[in-house]
């Protein structure tokens, strides 16, 4: 039923969003303290968000097509490690094995009695 994969792709999502929340808020810290008033920061919180929704898109997929759903969990994993590194690490550690669970892991096949 694929239901490991979703589980660890749907808590991954939400510590990603967590992770990304405590980023975007680091970057506005640093937004008002910085001379120009921007910061890279806050990009690259909103480009972690982003990557947790598609890990909780991905964790729903997975249940109907497997490989689809674990390649998008595997996108969301590296990219949210790439854009918000620590902030995302358990995230992507936890939406990695689903994604390589969800490509790689077979089907059981239903035996049919005769």
């Amino acid at each position: 039923m694929r239901t490991s994969e979703f589980v660890l792709g749907l808590i991954g999502g939400i510590f990603g969003f967590i992770g990304s929340i405590i980023a975007l808020f680091i970057g506005g810290v640093d937004a008002a303290f910085s001379e120009s008033g921007t910061s890279d920061v806050i990009g690259l919180g909103w480009a972690g968000f982003l990557f947790s929704a598609l890990a909780i898109v991905g964790s729903v997929v997975v249940k109907s097509k497997a490989k689809v759903g674990g390649i998008l969990l595997l996108i969301s994993a590296v990219g949210g490690l790439i854009s918000i590194s620590m902030f995302y690490l358990i995230s992507a550690i936890m939406i990695g094995i689903a994604g390589l669970m969800g490509v790689f892991k077979k089907d059981k096949e239903k035996k049919i009695a005769a």
